[in-house]
């Protein structure tokens, strides 16, 4: 049986992780909410009034990607690049290309930061292969100007956060709908989360120097999975009627 993502594959190993693919999401929520085109989140409303709903709707997009069967996940691709272009129909406008490929972009640079931040540092040709699998959904999407390789993506990468972020109301209005949706506490551990995760120019245009011990507490975190205790802290730290979605999102850990 051929799939889209090779069995053995490093990019399997990160999104059968809960852990990672929160973070990954944790990292472009902050990133995203300073993208030039986050007004078309507006359009629909959907993310700006549900953004945890609409979270753990695109993990399981990206999983059945990820985990599918080759022609399964080429047809759930074809599904999003569909939804896509019936939202631009009903606004009469295209989302620009450039924007396409800060989304992929986040999904590339936040798998690669999620991993090392939770395991070890990622080998060069293990980040190929992450370049590569996302390449191929751009690919497959139709997006155009998509670098080479994973090189050229970092080039590109670097223009992108240069060139694509503002802070500016749509901003400050989806932070203010994480804090809704998470809570005071949680919402800290957010924006602490966020700190060590996003790129330098995000952290700049987001936050302010923190001296919370947040990389320590990850590590104790780490001690509390080999402990098998990990499942306590996550009760403690995500909203308890997402515990099912929470769940699903760890349904290929024994792969």
């Amino acid at each position: 049986m051929s799939y889209f993502v090779a069995e053995k594959s490093i990019v399997r190993e990160i999104w059968k992780n809960t852990d990672a693919v929160l973070l990954i999401f944790a990292g472009s929520a902050a990133e995203f909410a300073l993208n030039k085109a986050v007004d078309w989140l507006y359009f629909t409303g959907k993310i700006p009034t549900n953004p945890l709903e609409r979270l753990f709707s695109t993990v399981e997009y990206a999983q059945n990607i990820v985990f599918a069967e080759n022609e399964l996940a080429l047809a759930t691709i074809d599904k999003i690049t569909q939804i896509h272009q019936g939202v631009e129909k009903s606004r009469g406008q295209t989302i620009p290309d450039w924007a396409y490929r800060d989304v992929l972009y986040l999904l590339i640079d936040y798998s690669i930061r999620s991993f090392e931040l939770l395991e070890r540092k990622l080998e060069l040709n293990e980040k190929e292969e992450i370049f590569d699998v996302f390449s191929r959904l751009g690919i497959r999407m139709g997006l155009k100007e998509l670098p080479k390789n994973y090189n050229d993506w970092l080039i590109d990468r670097t223009i992108h956060l240069e060139n694509n972020l503002q802070k500016g109301a749509f901003t400050i209005h989806l932070f203010e709908q994480y804090k809704k949706h998470l809570g005071n506490s949680r919402y800290f551990i957010l924006l602490e989360i966020q700190k060590i995760l996003v790129p330098k120019i995000v952290f700049k245009m987001l936050f302010e120097a923190s001296n919370f011990p947040t990389k320590t507490l990850l590590k104790l975190y780490k001690i509390s999975k080999i402990l098998k205790l990990d499942h306590l802290v996550k009760v403690i730290l995500l909203p308890k009627k997402h515990k099912e979605s929470i769940n699903n999102i760890g349904k290929y850990e024994t792969l």
